[in-house]
């Protein structure tokens, strides 16, 4: 695929039919299957990488430049995870601005909102974007939001905190809500979804990502969620069975040193938490009972079914 075809058409990003034309490629060549069209009136080479970001480039493209990716669409440009959502978002400072596609949604926002730029795209700043998010997602996938621009030190809990407190558009409740559930250094989605189906639960909040060490200060252990005064590990298990005899080996060495100094670990998979988190909760419960712990709750709230379906069967 050639580069481009002169200095204005650059054929490894997304460009205008207007530019096209300009260009010399005909109507009936952007028809033809050299071309993908990815919104009305905007194209793409058909041997042009396809990314996430190939979208929200094609979406800006036909806003003023002063037009900003924002919600779903600026959470791609980060890359955080996020659930399957269809749509691009692009902000815009007067209504004049917005630019009816079909898969474009348009937001008129405030002059002085929030804009960084982020690989040659305005998108919304972080703290921002996590807010906006509160319009199109829930309450947990905005926490694994949250919980992820946290780890990429794009933002800390406090910014995410202290700027929900000002929002004042839609979602307000559930931004607020969301931040106050963030937390620091926490390594995957799956471990913020485990952490909130026992909050939610009312059960106490383990804590997250504890280093066990050795005498020398050393790392012996990293735990994904633990209870460190019950000597309880509630850990994410993902691989289910391993054929590298070193990882094996390594398993039963950590989980014989966990067993000498009196911890007990929970392993959790990820049919317990996308299938059967009521089963989940109930071992939860009985092991911080038989631990000892202090002040549990006598029943278990029920705040999490309206975020972790039971699927039986």
């Amino acid at each position: 695929m050639p580069a481009q075809l002169n200095e204005r058409l650059d054929l490894r990003r997304p460009f205008t039919r207007a530019d096209a034309i300009a260009a010399g490629i005909s109507p009936g060549m952007l028809r033809g299957s050299k071309f993908r069209r990815i919104f009305r009136d905007v194209y793409v080479h058909e041997l042009a990488r396809a990314s996430p970001l190939t979208r929200v480039r094609a979406a800006l493209l036909i806003h003023p430049l002063s037009a900003f990716a924002s919600h779903a669409s600026a959470a791609r440009v980060y890359d955080v995870p996020l659930p399957l959502l269809g749509d691009e978002h692009v902000s815009v400072f007067s209504a004049g601005e917005r630019r009816r596609r079909t898969g474009i949604v348009n937001h008129v926002v405030e002059p002085n909102a929030e804009v960084r730029e982020v690989d040659g795209m305005r998108v919304s700043a972080p703290a921002r974007m996590f807010v906006e998010l509160a319009s199109v997602l829930g309450l947990v996938d905005l926490v694994v939001v949250g919980d992820a621009l946290v780890r990429l030190r794009l933002v800390t809990t406090e910014e995410l905190i202290g700027y929900a407190a000002t929002w004042r558009n839609r979602g307000v409740a559930l931004a607020r809500r969301a931040a106050s559930l963030v937390r620091d250094r926490v390594d995957s989605p799956i471990e913020t979804r485990l952490r909130l189906l026992i909050v939610l639960a009312g059960l106490p909040e383990p804590e997250v990502n504890r280093r066990i060490t050795d005498d020398q200060g050393r790392t012996l252990y990293r735990l994904d969620l633990c209870y460190p005064s019950l000597r309880l590990i509630i850990e994410y298990d993902g691989r289910q069975h391993s054929e590298d005899p070193a990882q094996a080996d390594w398993d039963i060495s950590r989980r014989e040193w966990f067993d000498h100094h009196d911890w007990m670990i929970l392993p959790v998979v990820a049919k317990g938490i996308y299938q059967r988190p009521d089963q989940t909760l109930e071992r939860v419960f009985a092991a911080l009972k038989l631990r000892g712990c202090p002040n549990l709750p006598r029943r278990l709230d029920e705040t999490w079914r309206a975020h972790f379906p039971v699927r039986k069967g």
